[in-house]
């Protein structure tokens, strides 16, 4: 029987177990979380508005892993030892014949005064903070901003961020504290969201300037304050942050042995295979992925397609046959205003901006529809 085991359990995690048990029945599967439940990110972006309260993201795994027959190991990886064959945890040791890492990436936190901003992506506590300190502003300036890894500029999320942005503006009208409160985007790039493609940018300004949102595009990020955000092109005073760092990979990827970017991400090929270590594979925000175009995005999508090829490629390693499958590069993002939104989709051939007042439903239906495998 072989073994099979998962590191974490967020999108491509749980993809992985449902891909996993179809194309191997009998195999002995270990998913190793701190908890046993999945987070709903994408919907992080409603509770500062109060569309969702986060007990409804939190999703409880018990029964999901028993009709998948999954052991949970509830642990936080430390190291690895063994090329991978063994997963060492907080609460022991988990050997395995396939090792797929899906544990997420984290957010670099290096900036000073970096703890006096939120980020939206930082779970269900920081988006309740959000809607706490959002009701308790009667009049001042909200700032909204994202940045890059320096080492690998691609490890950014800034969709979030824009899904706020508009959101907060749409609350605010709705309830009529826009005229007190001031709305600020700020980031490095003067053209920030360029990995969705010319279109999506100009589409997204052009957006900020209907709603009378302000923008300071363009000036290095130097730092934070209680009431400011500090930039090389001056300063913008603010109520309340909401910021989104960049990205790095899993905390404990020093200690891995594993190959790893620049960026601090553990690499991997187009297959989601490892480089040098067999049977083991990388999907989701943990990885960097060799040959893959710049616009690849950190989101739930990609690691569901990263984690159907891998284990597709794992079945193959298994059988000492070499991976075949490389996972589809694809971008496809609702931009949420809670009013509306706008359809982002860009592959290699393609790219297509489609902005419809029915997205925002189209939303609120998909999230329906996945989480029907977890409840």
């Amino acid at each position: 029987m072989h073994k099979v085991s998962i590191i974490g359990a967020g999108f491509g995690g749980l993809t992985a177990v449902r891909q996993i048990r179809r194309q191997l029945p009998d195999a002995e599967i270990t998913l190793i979380a701190p908890k046993a439940e999945f987070i709903y990110y994408p919907s992080l972006i409603w509770i500062p508005t109060g569309l969702r309260q986060g007990e409804q993201l939190r999703i409880p795994l018990d029964r999901f892993f028993q009709r998948k027959n999954v052991h949970f190991h509830a642990g936080r990886v430390t190291e690895l030892r063994d090329e991978g064959r063994t997963a060492v945890t907080d609460q022991g040791e988990i050997i395995n014949d396939i090792l797929i890492i899906a544990s997420g990436g984290r957010g670099l936190r290096k900036l000073p005064g970096i703890e006096h901003s939120l980020a939206i992506c930082d779970g269900i506590e920081a988006a309740e903070q959000i809607r706490d300190r959002l009701a308790a502003l009667d009049k001042g300036t909200i700032a909204f901003g994202f940045a890059g890894n320096p080492q690998e500029p691609t490890a950014v999320r800034g969709g979030p961020v824009f899904e706020l942005l508009f959101g907060i503006d749409s609350y605010l009208r709705k309830i009529g504290r826009r005229e007190q409160i001031d709305l600020v985007f700020f980031n490095p790039m003067t053209e920030p969201g360029n990995r969705l493609g010319a279109k999506a940018v100009a589409g997204l300004l052009a957006e900020m300037e209907k709603r009378q949102i302000k923008t300071h595009l363009g000036h290095k990020i130097t730092g934070f304050s209680a009431d400011k955000v500090m930039t090389e092109g001056g300063e913008i005073a603010a109520n309340l942050i909401l910021f989104m760092p960049g990205m790095t990979g899993p905390d404990w990827a020093q200690q891995s042995g594993l190959p790893l970017s620049p960026g601090g991400f553990i690499q991997a090929d187009e297959y989601c295979q490892v480089p040098g270590h067999p049977g083991v594979f990388v999907v989701g925000d943990a990885g960097s992925y060799a040959n893959s175009p710049d616009w690849l995005p950190k989101q739930g999508h990609t690691a569901d397609l990263q984690a159907e090829a891998a284990v597709h490629n794992a079945v193959l390693s298994l059988q000492n046959k070499a991976s075949d499958k490389p996972f589809r590069a694809e971008l496809v993002c609702i931009v949420d205003a809670l009013d509306s939104g706008i359809m982002v989709f860009r592959n290699k051939d393609h790219a297509s901006v489609l902005p419809n007042p029915l997205w925002h439903a189209a939303k609120m239906a998909f999230e329906w529809r996945y989480l029907l495998h977890y409840r």
